[in-house]
């Protein structure tokens, strides 16, 4: 079959010239689709290319043109949907994702910065360098597509790498942050390359002498089941979610499981867990780029009761905003940390709160982020009677037939 000339046009030459000028705007992603110009994802919004809209021929030979041996199998005929990465001297790795739609290929590209950055870099909770030491248990990261959740655990490894001698073991799908072995010796796994899937590379790990054991994503029950075991067996476990908070994630860990196996589930997480790390991206009111707002839930013994009980998991919001001195935040309390610093701005706020009312109030009312939620505990106030039955004396009784009444009490006669 001849190439179509449009489509030699769009080949890795091309290519490379667009995720370089991505990389020089300061874009997240890459938006190749057929019928549309080129879009660039900056500071979370899609922007066009001066370019000509795609045509099905060039979505298909720029794949070609970047499809790694490792994919010789998909081809572009039958290819429903591949993920994979790629890297391009002097711009950095690129995750790609390469998927079908409405007939003709289309794919998102990721930019990965070439640096892992440090926590204080990325505006990330001191907290988060506590939790690096962690020899043992669960630590999760969570939050949508895009919300810098592999840009996290990539730092909480490099802090690793920097300080520990520790066998490190990532599985990845597809390896995103390449680490170049400092005090810990890192190993890297990338589904579909080395492994079948995170399951089978998660078992298997177990028996490789790790310290650490860094987990893409969980994806299904096996993953979540063996992970668990990982954290109880004395091992450091690090995952994400596509969850948005720690109370959803929660329940999508404990819900992945039959119902007759959830008690334990629940069990079993509140003993393993150490951390839930919760992220939104928002853009920067000065418009230089993004910034994250955290929430976070550190294991403390009162959490780990609300976990275990099903009953009293909705407290756990509760527990962490009232949870300062153990590095615990809620979204709406770094959120209102970050509008006092003028790092964003009043609407992005209010758009990305879990409660927008709440947070509006607090700040009508002038509130600070150290503040304790805006509750009314019962037992400061007495109980209101339910009745008109005052607590109200007795008149005195009236006096016998015949005798003049005495002066009332209190009166004396002058």
């Amino acid at each position: 079959m001849e190439e179509n000339p449009a489509a030699t046009a769009m080949g890795r030459e091309k290519l490379e010239q667009i995720l370089r000028t991505a990389v020089k705007q300061g874009a997240s992603d890459v938006h190749l689709k057929a019928g549309e110009r080129i879009l660039l994802r900056i500071n979370g919004e899609l922007r066009p290319l001066n370019f000509p809209p795609l045509t099905p021929a060039n979505t298909r030979s720029l794949y070609e043109s970047i499809r790694p041996p490792t994919n010789a199998s998909l081809e572009p005929e039958t290819i429903r949907e591949a993920d994979f990465s790629i890297s391009l001297t002097g711009a950095g790795r690129f995750r790609v994702n390469c998927f079908r739609q409405r007939g003709s290929l289309a794919l998102v590209i990721r930019v990965i910065p070439p640096q892992v950055l440090d926590f204080k870099e990325l505006h990330l909770p001191d907290t988060l360098e506590r939790l690096a030491i962690e020899t043992r248990g669960l630590i999760l990261v969570t939050g949508a597509t895009g919300s810098g959740k592999s840009t996290t655990l990539a730092a909480i490894i490099q802090h690793i790498n920097r300080t520990r001698r520790a066998h490190v073991i990532t599985i990845e799908d597809p390896i995103e942050f390449l680490f170049a072995n400092d005090k810990a010796s890192v190993v890297q796994r990338e589904v579909g390359i080395d492994t079948d899937s995170f399951a089978r590379a998660l078992r298997a790990s177990l028996r490789q002498d790790p310290d650490v054991i860094m987990i893409g994503e969980m994806r299904d029950t096996e993953t979540i089941d063996i992970a668990l075991k990982a954290a109880e067996t004395g091992h450091l476990v690090m995952s994400t979610t596509h969850t948005t908070d720690a109370f959803r994630t929660i329940h999508r860990i404990v819900s992945a499981f039959a119902l007759a196996e959830q008690p334990m589930v629940r069990i079993r997480l509140a003993d393993a867990i150490r951390a839930i790390v919760s992220m939104r991206l928002l853009p920067r009111q000065d418009g230089t780029g993004l910034i994250p707002a955290v929430e976070l839930l550190v294991a403390t013994n009162v959490i780990r009761e609300c976990i275990r009980e099903e009953k009293r998991t909705a407290e756990i919001v509760d527990h962490m905003a009232k949870g300062r001195m153990f590095g615990m935040q809620t979204f709406d309390q770094d959120l209102l940390r970050l509008l006092r610093e003028g790092l964003i701005s009043r609407e992005a706020a209010l758009a990305a709160a879990t409660a927008p009312a709440d947070l509006e109030l607090r700040l009508r009312l002038g509130g600070d982020e150290d503040d304790e939620e805006m509750t009314i505990v019962r037992h400061q106030f007495p109980d209101v009677p339910t009745s008109l039955d005052l607590d109200i004396p007795e008149p005195p009784p009236a006096p016998p037939p015949g005798t003049s009444p005495g002066p009332p009490p209190g009166l004396r006669k002058g």
